[in-house]
């Protein structure tokens, strides 16, 4: 199983592009997930959507907006909404985590190596073979 996080920009347009991905592949959104950390003194949130594995190839993409979205429960926000809509649309929850943030650590692919160690563990996402 190939997992890899596939990272969209930071503005509406990329949160527009993420939601007609799980709009447009909607039977393979397996969770929506909002990654909330704290950059500096702000508050900030990733929003991702992880899809279900290719048949065959066992490739599993996880699409992410990384750290562009204010954080929604300190003050809603219409980048948070839409993807909380599209997570009604497909009736799933949002899946909402508190992680540390990716400047952290020194490249953005320990970032996502430490996420994907995260999701693993919480059984959201198949182990490695």
């Amino acid at each position: 199983m190939i997992q890899r996080f596939i990272e969209l920009g930071h503005g509406y347009s990329d949160i527009y592009e993420l939601r007609t991905l799980g709009e447009t592949m909607s039977h393979r959104v397996k969770h929506i997930f909002a990654f909330h950390t704290i950059i500096g003194e702000e508050k900030r949130s990733s929003v991702a959507i992880v899809m279900e594995p290719t048949q065959p190839g066992e490739f599993q993409p996880i699409y992410i907006c990384r750290e562009g979205i204010p954080y929604p429960h300190k003050k809603p926000n219409k980048r948070y909404d839409l993807i909380k809509q599209l997570a009604e649309e497909l009736d799933k929850e949002v899946i909402e985590l508190t992680v540390r943030p990716s400047n952290y650590f020194g490249e953005t692919d320990i970032y996502y190596q430490h996420l994907t160690g995260i999701l693993r563990m919480n059984n959201y996402i198949p182990p490695m073979k």
